[in-house]
């Protein structure tokens, strides 16, 4: 398993493209993040929010929200896509990731603010979290979301993965992706580097 540098996170941040070529940089989430992160989750519509957490919540709790702020092997990671808007670095997506090495799957969730919600940044982001779950020796790479998240089903389909139903929510649909993809043949340097160290 892939053991990361908590001392030097930066290290493990990447620039993406949006579908127009604007930068987008996915880093991990840091403590003293969690005021914007905050109010990102808040900034999304009702129904983004909803479809995120498969309920209606108007922000994190605070007990969540420390446990988006601090990464760990054990509790999982959170990554923040942001761009220079106005001179800001501002989080347009989150996405929030776990490897279970006993099963060697990779499990994810993640938003895109609503304003930036087809620029192709969900279909980048889910790219980048192919290459981590690579890196860390995972060979199946999953996530859940509601039937009824539209958006979320057409991205997972865009971006090859199969789908089939969530164990113990008829609500939730499943989709899974296998990885194939050697070490040395990982798309993002970063972790392609990351991997190799």
């Amino acid at each position: 398993m892939l053991k990361l540098r908590f001392d030097d996170l930066r290290q493990y941040s990447d620039t993406l493209r949006s579908r127009n070529g604007e930068a987008v940089t996915v880093r991990f989430v840091e403590p003293r993040d969690g005021e914007e992160l905050q109010n990102y989750f808040r900034s999304l519509s009702a129904r983004s929010r909803y479809n995120r957490f498969f309920g209606a919540i108007g922000e994190l709790p605070p007990q969540l929200l420390d446990r988006f702020t601090h990464i760990s092997d054990a509790a999982g990671f959170t990554v923040v896509a942001t761009m220079m808007i106005h001179g800001f670095e501002t989080i347009v997506g989150e996405a929030r990731y776990i490897f279970h090495p006993e099963t060697e799957r990779f499990e994810f969730g993640l938003s895109i603010d609503d304003r930036w919600q087809g620029h192709g940044i969900g279909k980048a982001l889910m790219k980048n979290l192919e290459c981590r779950a690579a890196a860390f020796g995972a060979t199946k790479l999953f996530g859940d979301t509601l039937r009824s998240n539209e958006s979320m089903l057409a991205l997972a389909k865009k971006s090859g993965y199969l789908f089939g139903n969530s164990p113990g929510d008829w609500k939730l649909v499943r989709f899974s992706k296998q990885i194939n993809i050697a070490p040395q043949d990982i798309p993002c340097a970063s972790w392609r580097l990351a991997k190799a160290a």
